[in-house]
């Protein structure tokens, strides 16, 4: 039993890693493919933002020890953006943001205690915290659902597949070789002909 239920374990840890992992042969729906560019240029603004005032957004939360924080996480941001813009399949940049809003959403929790005076703030950035993790959840599970294309590889190697064994000639040939069996019956019209056949004016 026990052996059954690692083996249940590892499966399904296999199967999460393989829909996290990059895969270039995803082919998601136009729809997705602009959220999740949206979603790193978003991103990048963020981190951009997050670097360059994480002194002034860390008084806004009432919070002013989280300034190096946020800076730290403008970086984190600016990263995912570019994997997000610079890569093929953003599938696992994307669920890093996933796993990025998770963070940012522990990090501002405390800041609704009673004793911050912005806890108004605080709330007002979790609720904007909800709203892009909701964003980014489906675009992660978007994109680790889209279909998979043929590879390159499979593609080239039917591509010049015509059905037939061998080539048109090689058959060609054969047939032509071919003698009818002995008891064939069918009009003489259809036997093949030979130089005994042709009649005595086509030979001279």
């Amino acid at each position: 039993m026990a052996r059954d239920s690692d083996r249940r374990r590892s499966d399904w840890q296999s199967a999460a890693l393989d829909r996290i992992a990059p895969d270039p042969r995803r082919r998601p729906d136009p729809a997705t493919e602009g959220l999740a560019r949206g979603l790193g240029w978003f991103s990048l603004g963020l981190g951009v933002a997050e670097i360059a005032c994480g002194g002034a957004i860390a008084r806004w939360l009432g919070m002013p020890r989280l300034a190096p924080v946020l800076r730290g996480y403008g970086l984190r941001e600016i990263v995912t953006g570019a994997g997000i813009l610079g890569t093929e399949d953003p599938t696992p940049w994307i669920w890093g943001r996933v796993g990025g809003d998770a963070v940012d959403i522990a990090t501002v929790l405390p800041g609704l205690e009673q004793g911050n005076p912005n806890r108004g703030n605080a709330l007002i950035a979790l609720m904007a915290l909800g709203s892009v993790t909701a964003l980014d959840a489906v675009c992660a599970r978007n994109l680790s659902q889209a279909p998979l294309r043929p590879s390159r590889r499979v593609r080239r190697d039917y591509g010049s597949r015509s059905g037939f064994p061998e080539s048109p000639e090689a058959m060609r040939s054969r047939a032509a070789d071919s003698a009818s069996p002995l008891d064939f019956v069918g009009p003489q019209a259809m036997r093949p002909w030979t130089e005994a056949d042709r009649p005595q004016a086509a030979r001279r």
